[in-house]
């Protein structure tokens, strides 16, 4: 039986008719998808298309300025509905097109937290020249305690080895120095529960500290930070990005010469251009639920939207929800019911 995966489709710049095209191209590859937004500007692109079913839900909260009340307040929006399959059993995993906080709202209201996971983070696959970089947290939790950025690093460990295909990825630390010493207090503690985690690690190497200029050199598959630093970081990487692709385009077409020169250029740049488009990898990584979410960018074509699918089904079939909470497990980085840490504390007590 195929994997099924639930899209919401209306927070995608494009249309909801966007969504669906890449629907299309993730269906002709064996994935059967449930489409979540309004029929009239759906059924006219799935027409006919084998794994493709239409749900009528043409209520976006998308653009609400408080995605929790707003999933609250509508049950019938496109996004609940899309994510409420999931939780239902109907649905193996979601995609939620370009609306973050709707997508962390509903997944944490309907799908819920996986068992000792303390919050979910947003896990995403930088494309680099070098093979994809997964910076996690990009935005799920602006502040971080110590040992919810541990379990951030088992989450991109993860999913990097399932969804990325790295047989033992290297995980670092976002930081201002690559001292154990540097960065804040806290990322001075992460850095040593870290090392004391993964130290020995059956599928993981410990790199350590990484400075900014290394995020997507390859100096680590997997770089860990809170939710505002990951989101700034990606932001100045987008910009950047798109302000050298402009200044080659724009050098290359400056005059006669430099047009002969762009064209001659056209195969090696048009290969580099594939290595860093941000569609490729398909989005982000929504992590810690009981089930698996991904959410690509409001601005991504049909291409980025039909990469999401693909990278939410394959996640589901190699059970990458299972995988991260066996290796938290196994490192002793869930966490704890108040009712186990106080016998503990208890049972700590009588042997003293």
């Amino acid at each position: 039986m195929p994997v099924t995966v639930a899209v919401d489709t209306t927070g995608a710049d494009l249309g909801p008719g966007e969504v669906a095209a890449g629907a299309v191209l993730a269906a002709r590859q064996g994935v059967h998808v449930r489409l979540y937004g309004p029929a009239e500007l759906l059924r006219p692109v799935v027409d006919g298309v084998a794994n493709v079913e239409v749900i009528d839900a043409p209520l976006s909260i998308a653009k609400a300025p408080d995605p929790a009340l707003a999933v609250r307040s509508n049950p019938d929006a496109s996004v609940v509905q899309a994510v409420r399959a999931v939780a239902a059993g109907e649905a193996d995993a979601f995609v939620v097109a370009g609306a973050t906080g709707a997508a962390l709202a509903a997944g944490l209201m309907h799908v819920r937290r996986a068992k000792g996971i303390h919050r979910p983070a947003l896990a995403l696959p930088l494309p680099a020249p070098s093979g994809p970089v997964t910076l996690v947290d990009v935005g799920a939790n602006v502040e971080a305690r110590p040992d919810h950025l541990v379990q951030f690093a088992f989450m991109g460990a993860a999913m990097a080895r399932t969804s990325l295909g790295i047989e033992r990825p290297r995980v670092a630390l976002l930081s201002n120095g690559e001292e154990p010493t540097k960065g804040t207090p806290d990322v001075v503690e992460v850095h040593a529960l870290l090392a004391e985690r993964l130290a020995g690690h059956a599928h993981v190497d410990w790199v350590g500290n990484v400075e900014g200029v290394d995020v997507i050199t390859g100096a680590a598959d997997v770089i860990v930070t809170d939710g505002f630093t990951g989101n700034v970081t990606l932001k100045v990487i987008e910009g950047v990005s798109q302000a050298v692709v402009g200044g080659i385009r724009g050098a290359a077409t400056s005059s006669p010469m430099a047009m002969l020169g762009g064209l001659l250029m056209k195969p090696a740049l048009g290969r580099f251009r594939k290595q860093i488009d941000p569609e490729g990898p398909g989005g982000a990584y929504l992590l810690g639920l009981r089930s698996l979410g991904v959410v690509p960018h409001g601005r991504f074509t049909r291409h980025g939207f039909s990469q999401a699918i693909l990278r939410a089904a394959q996640g589901a079939e190699q059970q990458v929800i299972d995988l991260i909470h066996s290796d938290l497990e196994a490192a002793g980085a869930l966490r704890r019911a108040p009712s186990a840490v106080a016998s503990a504390a208890s049972a700590d007590r009588s042997t003293e």
